[in-house]
């Protein structure tokens, strides 16, 4: 594991102050097909920029045509086409004629060649491990030309026709190919060398990092999954230990966040000051009222401005902001935690459990969740992947809203009182006011610490109890809005900021996601 080093200047600003270096490594890992249930050995390279997965092959070095990529002679797979009695192969009674080789001691071999396998298999040593594929129905190129021979003899057992150079015999020779005396070997013949050849590279730049399968919150045990922003998979990467499994995820979501902090202060420097991106990034959201096999929809959230984006694909231009698939004012968003946990077949090592109560709420299998609860009544669930995550999302979100007050500086909203039209007035700097819809006079005005309890009826009322500052008597004062809910927000919004702008300690205090980091 290599650290790549950045000068100070190059260590870019995050949302939570912590700097993580950018990662650059290299290790062996499994690549699994969920479709076939066959698992590959593969090599992984982690640059700033791209993760790059690169398969084992066998590659012709001298005397002969050298293919970089293996490449069949005739475009198909290498077969068996012969296993004869009594041997190894024989006796394991797993083997059979037609099936497709896939790998020779864990390298892959789907796209050697006859003589590259042959090779393979006679420097293999006393053990040898085969993966193969049933292949359901025999292709044309197993069927016997015109002029063939005829079955073979009866010293072997489960055989077909003889194949041409597709064909490989398992413990006797290949049907093409003569055994060569190690003490003689002619001076044009080939030699092969194993070596690790690129097969995908995935760029990190919005990429996006899952444990769990897709649309569901399945956690698969020590493997995850990196999607490229142009939908590009690099199949599901296993690991043999939790903390295998850990430092991988890490180091690539820290390569990818590092990224995304880029692109935030390239497009920053287009943006207005008020319109500035503070975070952005990739979640999951559970949706709602879906069916069980598509429980969970990775969603980009970005927090700009006056506004929190919801997008389906990230935005790559100004055009595309306008798009978002929902939009919401910061002034009227809750953001909540709830849930930040370790089981036992998590894939974290560290074995804390911070005393977070575990509401109602809590309605999936996945460990970093939060909710964000809007005016307008829409309510958002989300989960990110890592204890990080969480911290930054919920960091942001507080940056982000605090910025918004301090912009707006004060909101009004329409109400009523027993018949008469209102204006209420949240001001960041006086508190609360109510005042004549017509005439403009002031009904009552109170400070934020004069607020003391308020009660709604989750529909359209609400009252609040103030202290009288003079008489230290508690009073109570009763509206009723059309949109309570954003209201009831905004206030909070403003409370937390007026507190933060007063003692910003207390507040990062109160950091649930952030407690974790630090202990952890």
């Amino acid at each position: 594991m290599n650290v790549a080093g950045n000068h100070p200047s190059e260590l870019l600003e995050r949302p939570d102050s912590l700097l993580v270096p950018t990662w650059t490594k290299t290790g062996i890992a499994l690549l699994y097909n969920e479709e076939t249930g066959n698992t590959y050995d593969i090599r992984l390279k982690l640059t700033k920029e791209i993760l790059t997965i690169q398969k084992q092959d066998v590659v012709c070095i001298t005397g002969g045509e050298s293919s970089s990529n293996g490449g069949a002679e005739h475009k198909v797979p290498v077969v068996i086409s012969k296993i004869f009695k009594d041997q190894a192969a024989d006796q394991t009674g797993m083997l059979f004629i037609g099936d497709s080789v896939l790998q020779v001691n864990g390298i892959n071999v789907e796209n050697a060649t006859h003589e590259e396998v042959v090779h393979l298999l006679r420097n293999a040593g006393d053990e040898v491990t085969i993966t193969v594929q049933y292949l359901r129905e025999a292709p044309s190129f197993l069927k016997l030309p015109l002029g063939s021979p005829g079955p073979s003899s009866d010293n072997s057992s489960r055989t077909s026709s003889p194949l041409f150079d597709s064909g490989l015999h398992l413990n006797g020779n290949s049907s093409n190919t003569a055994p060569s005396s190690p003490s003689s070997p002619t001076a044009n013949e080939p030699k092969y060398e194993k070596r690790w050849l690129d097969t995908l590279s995935i760029p990190l730049l919005m990429a996006q990092v899952s444990r769990y399968k897709a649309g569901t919150d399945k956690l698969r045990l020590n493997s995850f999954e990196v999607l490229a922003l142009d939908g590009v998979s690099s199949g599901v990467l296993q690991f043999c230990t939790a903390s295998e499994t850990t430092d991988w995820l890490r180091s690539i979501s820290t390569n990818v966040n590092d990224l995304t902090l880029q692109n935030m202060k390239m497009a920053n420097k287009c943006c207005a000051p008020d319109d500035q991106i503070v975070h952005m990034g990739w979640v999951c959201e559970k949706l709602q009222g879906s069916d069980a096999s598509q429980q969970y929809k990775f969603k980009f959230l970005a927090l700009k401005g006056s506004f929190l984006y919801i997008f389906s694909t990230p935005p790559v231009s100004t055009l595309d902001w306008p798009r978002a698939e929902t939009i919401h004012n910061l002034c009227e968003v809750l953001f909540k935690v709830h849930k930040l946990w370790i089981t036992e077949d998590c894939w974290l090592q560290a074995k804390l459990y911070l005393g977070l109560h575990q509401d109602c709420e809590l309605r999936d299998d996945k460990s970093f969740c939060f909710s964000v609860m809007a005016g307008n009544g829409k309510n958002h669930y989300f989960s990110v992947e890592l204890g990080s995550d969480l911290a930054v999302w919920e960091k942001s979100f507080q940056r982000a809203i605090f910025m918004e007050v301090q912009r707006s500086l004060s909101r009004t909203y329409t109400c009523s009182s027993q018949g008469k039209i209102l204006r209420f007035t949240i001001d960041f700097e006086t508190g609360f006011t109510c005042s004549d819809n017509v005439s403009k006079n002031v009904l009552w005005k109170y400070k934020f610490s004069q607020l003391k309890g308020s009660s709604d009826d989750g529909k359209t009322r609400v009252k609040f109890l103030f202290q009288n500052s003079d008489t230290k008597q508690i009073e109570m004062e009763e509206l009723e809005f059309s949109d309570l809910t954003a209201v009831l927000h905004c206030i909070h919004s403003f409370i937390a900021a007026k507190v933060a702008a007063v003692d910003p300690v207390f507040i990062n205090s109160q950091s649930i996601a952030r407690k974790y980091m630090y202990n952890s």
